[in-house]
């Protein structure tokens, strides 16, 4: 007998901890403070401290933070900023906000993160900064991408939107760079109630910087001391993510358990070869935002897989490169192979920590059922 597996709830989590957030949502509407008060302040103290930098700048949304990040280190017009195309959309968007040029560069196979001997192929005298996507959980190859930055003078970025908790080498994602942006998007691993976002860095100027920037460049109210934008992590989504910070390391614990679950339950089965699981490399630890798998025929599996009551998704069906608003940056079909091939066979399956061990067990099992019928 099918049942109902969905993709994501955020419903079971909150009731977790219910009694915590709502008290933290009280708290705001018991001051009637709502943007830049005390628990913006509070939560950005204790995110900057769970990382082990500096600061922590909350802006408005993960795609304003990788935007605010390269305008703080004046990135614009005439740059050119390289990343991937197997990413959120969302990275190439921030990109392009500051004027500059995206540059795609390819993915390794295997960790789905930028591969640096394509990175280092693709710099040219207008690169200006390296964007590197910790995706899905699994850290980009830090000890390759910034001796590289260092080499050519290019600034580092950690696009850390899909990696809260995670670590290359047993430093946290995000602090390796000049700055890391993370997203607050209620399917994060550390999600609000709504769009947020919190840039992080070692540099205490830069951070100051960052301030005047999310807030019309005000050095006081009215005055503006340079040209600013407006995103700023309001009050209640601030109070919803210091009450939820606490749990992050217990919820990617389980995050990795369920992982290894489905990895051990769908590894050695007759359909190993045709069915890859992910992988995670030795300096890494992956905190699995998403669970993702590559199959032949990806979307027979996941009709099939549909019709089993299971709801999966594809993250990302068509790269960033071939995407139709991209189109004038010259990219063709072939550009970029890895990342192409990847796009046509990745699909993932149902991963959050409320969910049961039965259920990854039951969705394993369909999965295998689907790819054998092929």
């Amino acid at each position: 007998m099918n049942r109902e597996i969905p993709f994501f709830l955020t419903k079971p989590q909150y009731l977790t901890i219910k009694d915590e957030l709502d008290a933290a949502v009280q708290r705001v509407l018991d001051t009637s403070f709502f943007v830049l008060g005390q628990e913006l302040t509070a939560f950005e103290a204790a995110w900057a401290d769970y990382l082990g930098v500096a600061r922590a700048v909350g802006v408005g949304s993960g795609t304003e933070a990788i935007h605010l990040a390269l305008r703080v280190l004046d990135i614009g017009p005439g740059d050119e900023v390289l990343t991937v195309s197997h990413t959120a959309v969302a990275t190439t968007v921030a990109i392009s906000s500051t004027g500059a040029t995206p540059v795609f560069v390819d993915i390794d196979p295997h960790t789905y993160t930028m591969d640096c001997t394509d990175l280092e192929r693709r710099i040219t005298p207008r690169s200006k900064a390296i964007v590197p996507v910790h995706l899905y959980g699994h850290p980009a190859e830090m000890d390759r991408v910034l001796p590289l930055a260092e080499h050519h003078g290019l600034v580092v970025v950690e696009d850390a939107a899909q990696a809260h908790g995670a670590a290359y080498r047993g430093r946290r994602c995000g602090t390796l760079g000049a700055a890391g942006a993370f997203s607050f998007y209620p399917t994060k691993n550390l999600g609000a109630y709504g769009d947020g976002g919190a840039v992080i860095t070692n540099d205490t100027a830069l951070a100051e910087r960052l301030v005047l920037l999310r807030n019309y460049g005000w050095s006081e109210r009215y005055y503006s001391a340079i040209k600013g934008y407006n995103s700023r992590l309001d009050e209640l989504q601030a109070a919803v993510l210091g009450a939820k910070l606490p749990y992050l390391d217990s919820w990617n614990a389980r995050r990795r358990r369920l992982a290894a679950l489905y990895t051990a339950t769908l590894a050695g089965d007759a359909g190993e070869s045709t069915i890859r699981v992910p992988t995670e490399a030795a300096w890494a630890a992956h905190t699995y935002h998403l669970y993702v798998v590559r199959v032949p025929e990806r979307d027979r599996v996941q009709a099939g897989l549909r019709e089993r009551g299971i709801a999966t998704q594809v993250h990302y069906p068509v790269p960033v490169h071939l995407q139709e608003a991209y189109r004038d940056l010259g990219y063709v079909s072939g550009s970029l192979p890895h990342t192409e091939q990847a796009a046509a066979e990745i699909l993932s399956l149902p991963l959050y920590p409320e969910l049961t061990d039965d259920d990854v067990q039951y969705v394993a099992a369909a999965l295998r059922e689907t790819v054998a019928g092929l």
